[in-house]
């Protein structure tokens, strides 16, 4: 009898401390579902609820193979956007708990909308798919991309004739492109490589596998040190232009309510990346320090008058002197825009 009494007892204390269990990791799972769309901001600390913090004997957040016990919203651990971690809960009564959650970054500052004037249009030639876009003087250097029509060309802006040409396999999809010196970076999508060329005459001069990290190759530029490569997701690489094998470092992209990913063709300029967005009329102004979107262009009427299905979207910009040139896929026309 006795024995019946203290297992009873003892179910009693276990049914009690699941439901226990249950209701922290439920009132965690409420709080993180709220805090998702919110968002916190570097320095922030994380305001667990206190039926968690009174039933907690230790709480620590991991991230892969980093733990932390300090839930301030600290660099060294999280990015901008969105960031996949878990939990860990050691009760007071001895259990472990664990819950996934996803804690969003933002940036603290508002982003800019940054006006412009248009002050001039050049011909385009429509037939090219713009997947890399520069000027140099009055040279400029375009990729383009589809699968039997990729090339590197280079013309005189105001004309549409190549001064100087080179056709890739059927079988790549050229995509962003960069000057570097005497020599000109490409980009292909999902052929896990890049090409260099001779600025003055395009030919091939050599082929680079780029990072496995990168999902595939979407924009590229330069910024005097390092390569810069998007591959559609928040992310942006700064690869070695020695070996573009080597990935140095990545950032994550957001502003102060969203993350910003399909991050296309890319552009520096004094000291800021210029993203496309993909199959959206908007240009980011992007500080390559830490990822923060300080300013953004709508590009919305242009777009308008160029984009007739879901492929011919804006994705080219380059910059002659402190203006901006801007131009799509197919589109027509190269625009010159004075901002403001």
């Amino acid at each position: 009898m006795k024995k019946n009494i203290i297992a009873g007892f003892a179910a009693i204390l276990l049914l009690a401390s699941c439901n226990k269990d249950k209701e922290i990791l439920n009132t965690l799972n409420t709080y993180n579902n709220s805090m998702e769309a919110k968002g916190y901001h570097f320095g922030d600390k994380l305001q667990l609820p206190k039926e968690v913090t009174e039933n907690a004997e230790s709480v620590t957040i991991s991230f892969g193979d980093k733990e932390t016990t300090d839930l301030t919203i600290d660099p060294k651990f999280f990015t901008l956007g969105d960031n996949a971690v878990t939990f860990n809960i050691k009760t007071k009564g001895g259990e472990v708990l664990n819950q996934d959650a996803t804690i969003n970054v933002f940036a603290k500052n508002p982003e800019k909308n940054i006006t412009y004037q248009i002050i001039a249009e050049y011909p385009h030639d429509p037939k090219n798919f713009v997947q890399g876009f520069q000027v140099e003087g009055n040279t400029i250097y375009e990729s383009d991309g589809q699968n039997g029509s990729s090339q590197i060309l280079k013309y005189t802006l105001g004309t549409t004739t190549p001064l100087a040409s080179t056709k890739q396999a059927p079988e790549d999809f050229s995509e962003g492109s960069t000057i570097v010196g005497d020599k000109v970076y490409q980009l292909t999508w999902q052929s896990k490589k890049g090409y260099i060329y001779d600025k003055n005459s395009l030919k091939l001069l050599s082929e680079f596998a780029y990072p496995n990290v990168l999902g595939e190759g979407w924009g590229l530029t330069y910024d005097g040190k390092n390569l810069i490569a998007s591959d559609g997701s928040k992310l942006l690489y700064f690869l070695d232009p020695a070996d573009p094998s080597k990935l140095v470092k990545y950032i994550a992209v957001a502003g102060s309510s969203q993350a910003y990913d399909q991050l296309n063709e890319l552009e520096y300029h004094n000291g800021f990346i210029y993203a496309n967005v993909w199959q959206k009329p908007v240009i980011l102004k992007i500080n390559p320090a830490n990822g923060e979107v300080v300013g953004t262009f709508d590009f919305t009427e242009i777009a308008k008058q160029n984009t007739k299905g879901s492929d011919d979207v804006l994705n080219g910009i380059a910059f002659k002197g402190e203006n901006m040139l801007v131009t799509g896929k197919n589109w027509p026309k190269i625009y010159e825009v004075q901002i403001k």
